[in-house]
């Protein structure tokens, strides 16, 4: 089989398979963040994040998901940035900045680590509402 070179190129590398910001995005909270932004905004059914929380958080998801509070007129919502804070081991703290445009919004969750090593959302608050415990 043999390879060939975009037009033009001449060099024997070939492009990275990882981009800096895709690799960040792997980190527990963007993950979290994107599918919480999805369900939020009315991309995805509430039932995706099921098994990825627990206590209250998804009957609170499931009260918020059909008014899609996260949702914006304009461009597609988007997470612009997400932090971390971590209190303590197995626990994140996040915020994300959702923005549609011109137009930003907070959100802040917490994620949990089971002792399956797996992380679950387990509050979530968007603009100072609590939406999960």
């Amino acid at each position: 089989m043999q390879r060939t070179r975009p037009a033009g190129r001449h060099d024997q590398h070939r492009p990275a398979t990882t981009t800096p910001i895709r690799s960040r995005r792997l980190k527990p909270h963007y993950w979290f963040a994107e599918r919480l932004l999805a369900v939020l905004s009315g991309q995805r059914p509430v039932h995706w994040m099921l098994g990825h929380t627990i206590g209250e958080a998804y009957d609170q998801l499931v009260t918020l998901a059909p008014g899609a509070p996260l949702r914006a007129p304009g461009p597609r919502p988007v997470v612009r940035h997400c932090g971390e804070f971590v209190p303590a081991p197995g626990v994140i703290e996040a915020f994300a900045r959702i923005g549609s445009g011109e137009h930003v919004q907070a959100m802040a969750f917490r994620l949990e680590q089971g002792a399956d090593l797996r992380w679950r959302c387990a509050a979530v608050e968007l603009g100072g509402e609590r939406v999960g415990v």
